[in-house]
């Protein structure tokens, strides 16, 4: 019986510390991260910028919109954080088809703070529109963010994020016609299933500057370009990550089951019907 309680407890012991484990993971799916009392606005701007210098800038969950002629070019720029996979959705609305001359083809790009473009994991990057089409839709989903990762490698790092969107292909005639664009970024994270070890010294966010001149900013009492472009949660470090709870849990887990294999296994001890001295 002795025997039975200790396993019993071990059991007890391991099902609470997966428990304590299982509340960040569910942290991290998307529906634990729509709070309905989260009064933010979804409201983003109202107008894209036309390079890389100049986009606009947004957060996930809010919506970014503007109204553009075909044939140009639209950027807006969002951050992303360790452990997040950014999910880029784009929405077209086209020109009557009465003033249109022939089929379109629409592209949206991701590039990151090195200006690198990202592969989508999957989606739809780029959509052919026929004449008569009203919307197009396109989606990008990127890999997840990595802390770090090797220098020759096009792995996602923290930091800001730039969508760019455009008609790749249409009649001559149909330049210049006017289209309104919408654009919305959602994340999930990923958590420590794509934990890296070790992380950057700042995030890459354009104008991110050395130690010296990030104190000097903070001395004068401006804000950073890494602060400027932060989450609205701010950047994590980049060290922690569920994963620690996970390896935790599991140790302690051995630990018990070698504990619970040495009381099976050593038996009764020196039986007493066997004298002192044999």
């Amino acid at each position: 019986m002795r025997t039975v309680r200790m396993l019993a407890t071990a059991a007890l012991t391991g099902a609470a510390l997966l428990g304590l484990a299982a509340p960040a993971a569910l942290a991290d799916s998307p529906s634990a991260t729509a709070d309905p009392e989260n009064t933010r606005s979804t409201a983003g701007p109202t107008e894209a910028g036309t390079t890389f210098r100049t986009a606009a800038r947004f957060l996930p969950g809010q919506q970014a919109t503007a109204q553009a002629a075909t044939g140009d070019y639209l950027y807006w720029v969002f951050p992303a954080d360790t452990g997040q996979r950014p999910t880029v959705n784009a929405t077209v609305t086209l020109p009557d088809a009465a003033l249109r001359h022939g089929p379109a083809t629409w592209r949206v790009d991701v590039y990151d703070g090195l200006r690198r473009r990202q592969p989508c994991m999957y989606g739809t990057q780029s959509r052919a529109a026929a004449k008569e089409t009203a919307t197009v839709r396109l989606t990008c989903v990127l890999r997840p963010v990595r802390a770090s990762a090797d220098t020759w490698s096009n792995d996602p790092l923290p930091g800001s994020y730039y969508v760019r969107l455009t008609a790749v292909s249409l009649p001559d005639d149909d330049l210049g016609q006017p289209f309104t664009a919408r654009v919305e970024v959602s994340t999930v994270d990923k958590g420590g299933a794509y934990a890296t070890d070790g992380s950057l010294a700042a995030p890459l966010v354009p104008g991110a500057t050395t130690a010296d001149q990030a104190e000097a900013d903070a001395d004068a009492g401006r804000p950073s370009a890494v602060e400027a472009a932060a989450p609205e949660d701010g950047w994590s470090s980049g060290w922690w990550s569920d994963r620690w709870l996970w390896t935790a849990a599991g140790g302690i887990l051995a630990a018990l089951a070698g504990v619970g294999g040495y009381v099976l296994t050593r038996g009764a001890g020196r039986p007493s019907r066997v004298p002192p001295a044999a």
